[in-house]
């Protein structure tokens, strides 16, 4: 019977202070759920600050102030980005209403030859195979599939605001907040690491360059290989004979080549439709195009341009950008990456790094010392 007892030290404790712990623990989750919009903000911020900071760390080492330098790095880009829409903004706009146009009678052409190709078929096909086609090439339930997936993908990337009035004000408060972030960094980061206690604070400010350094170079390698590819894209397709939706199509690519993985692919799939539209055979160069892109951009650009700056493994990435993905949609699959780089400086400096130290130390320790010859003989 003695033995069937369980000790006092491996009893579950439920005392009056580990209740009240876990409650308030739940009531922090559930706040931090009602202001999730917040935190995206936040979090769109911080990736943003992370970004420019060392543009302005420069400006700063020429003795300009930092909030002046803060200032005409926010000037140039908010600039450069008016400038590009008012260049290409006409015609972008119109290549995108080509394209709305376009895509439905692209589907409906390629819909046709497939019901086609399965009504050839099903002369010779007995009737078991004749279901089976009817099953896989229902083209209109994968198209009702694929606008309800797309409309779920919109819907979670705007459920944070209240449309696209309330995105744009979140996007210009996001710069602000950034702006403010950057000018006023030091004091910030010191506010927040005094809340831990020694060492800790100490541990954790030493990981605060690193770990912005990685962010920040993420995203600044991300959006330099997108432009490069869009106009790639772009100029390639111009010869190729779309001209007509050249530019619209090189931005949606260059857009969503912003998002690891995935984007490559939802860029192309808009390039295949349209293509689609001018035969068979524009599709396949369409279609090698992107794959050579896409081999480009996966074994020259991002070696030189991206390079180790996230640190991890790329299935994690993967289902960092899915992760995001179903959280918050397209927005999370662009910023969670970028977080989740950073945090894997904290993991690996305060945690794998420490642990490989010890472990070898205690190797060391456990290795027997070299006998003196001499002294046996003796």
């Amino acid at each position: 019977m003695a033995s069937q007892l369980t000790p006092p030290e491996q009893r579950l404790a439920i005392s009056l202070p580990n209740v009240l712990l876990i409650a308030v623990a739940v009531v922090i989750l559930l706040l931090l759920w009602q202001v999730r919009s917040l935190l995206v903000l936040l979090m769109i911020a911080v990736v943003l600050a992370a970004s420019i900071a060392p543009l302005v760390d420069g400006l700063e080492r020429w003795r300009v102030p930092r909030w002046l330098g803060a200032i005409v790095v926010y000037l140039l880009l908010i600039g450069g980005i008016v400038g590009a829409v008012l260049l290409i903004g006409p015609n972008l706009i119109e290549q995108f209403e080509r394209l709305i146009r376009q895509v439905p009678v692209s589907l409906n052409k390629f819909g046709n030859a497939v019901e086609a190709w399965v009504l050839s078929l099903r002369a010779s096909r007995p009737e078991l195979v004749n279901r089976l086609f009817d099953q896989v090439f229902d083209i209109q339930g994968l198209t009702s599939w694929g606008i309800r997936s797309s409309q779920q993908l919109l819907i979670r990337s705007y459920s944070v605001t209240t449309g696209l009035l309330g995105a744009a004000f979140s996007l210009v408060l996001a710069l602000f907040l950034s702006g403010y972030m950057v000018v006023d960094s030091r004091t910030l980061v010191r506010s927040i690491l005094r809340l831990f206690p020694q060492p800790w604070e100490d541990r954790l400010a030493a990981q605060v360059k690193p770990a912005s350094q990685r962010i920040g170079s993420y995203i600044r390698g991300r959006l330099l290989v997108s432009a490069i590819l869009g106009v790639i894209i772009t100029t390639t397709l111009g010869f190729l004979g779309l001209s007509d939706f050249a530019l619209g199509l090189g931005a949606i690519a260059g857009v969503t080549n912003l998002i690891p993985f995935i984007g490559p692919v939802l860029g192309a799939i808009p390039a295949l439709i349209v293509a689609l539209s001018q035969g068979w055979g524009m599709m396949l160069w369409v279609l090698l195009l992107f794959v050579i892109v896409q081999n480009l951009e996966t074994y020259v650009l991002d070696p030189l341009l991206v390079g180790s700056s996230v640190g991890l493994h790329p299935l994690y990435q993967l289902l960092a950008v899915l992760g995001g993905t179903q959280v918050l949609g397209i927005i999370g699959a662009v910023i969670v990456p970028p977080w989740v780089a950073g945090a894997a400086v904290l993991v690996d400096n305060l945690y794998l790094q420490p642990k490989l130290l010890a472990e070898h130390q205690a190797a060391d320790k456990r290795k027997p010392e070299p006998t003196n010859p001499e002294k046996t003989l003796n």
